[in-house]
């Protein structure tokens, strides 16, 4: 069974048809990477994934169970109980952090799983604690965002998806607020995660972090999906869009 179904998708914003007709799946484990030029639908796509847009047509599950669907042309949503159980599949590492700036680094890890899945005081803090030993940011758990690199940031808000122990991480565009230098450290990160055998789906513009980490790659332009493979099969390709953006990004 996949662990993430998304059916014939269809998302528009006022006239304009942003994604038509997206299907995608993810089994257990698997690292898929979705790239494509800017305006292409792909951070619209992890929107709908993880229910911060509602789609207007289609069918998104998780692990089998159904979360938004059609029906006679209307949408259906799950229960809010429902769908606040079944997001708990997930976790969203936006490309600006949007850590607490008023929490240290150590309360911005616990949060979430205290006040949303109630687990208790000292468990959190020592879920939080391994988790920012695990991305080198043990030291820094007393200090506040603003003390903190662009890249120690992004590590946080990471360690802050993770608390909350999703089957799959979504990452949206990661490391385009950060300069190489910092931007090379929060890849390591993700590459650890993969090694690890994490779900994850993630938006980049980096081609060689793409190839290197994704079992693969699907190319989205104009809210469609022009090509999905392998990283060999799209690095390869013969399509010449596909070939056009990948050669650009890679100069």
């Amino acid at each position: 069974m996949n662990l993430v179904e998304m059916k014939h998708v269809r998302k528009q914003f006022g006239g304009l048809s942003v994604l038509k007709d997206i299907s995608i799946s993810v089994k257990k484990g698997e690292v898929v990477s979705i790239i494509g030029p800017s305006g292409s639908g792909k951070s619209t796509l992890l929107r709908c994934a993880t229910l911060l847009e509602t789609m207007d047509g289609g069918e998104l599950a998780y692990n089998g169970e159904k979360v938004a669907w059609e029906e006679n042309g209307k949408m259906c949503l799950a229960t809010q109980k429902e769908s606040k159980r079944i997001s708990r599949n997930f976790g969203l590492v936006f490309q600006s952090f949007h850590l607490f700036p008023h929490f240290n680094v150590l309360k911005n890890v616990m949060d979430a799983p205290v006040s949303v899945d109630k687990v208790p005081k000292e468990e959190a803090k020592k879920r939080a604690m391994e988790l920012l030993k695990q991305l080198g940011l043990e030291e820094k758990a007393y200090n506040y965002p603003y003390q903190l690199s662009g890249g120690q940031q992004q590590r946080v808000s990471i360690a802050r998806a993770l608390a909350l122990q999703p089957k799959v991480l979504y990452f949206d565009e990661p490391t385009s607020a950060l300069d190489p230098e910092l931007t090379s450290e929060v890849l390591k990160v993700i590459k650890d995660l993969a090694k690890q055998h994490m779900t994850m789906i993630i938006v980049t513009h980096e081609m060689k972090f793409a190839r290197e980490v994704s079992d693969r790659i699907i190319f989205m332009e104009d809210g469609v999906i022009v090509e999905e493979g392998s990283p060999e099969q799209l690095f390869c390709s013969s399509n010449v869009r596909v070939q056009e953006f990948i050669g650009k990004l890679e100069e």
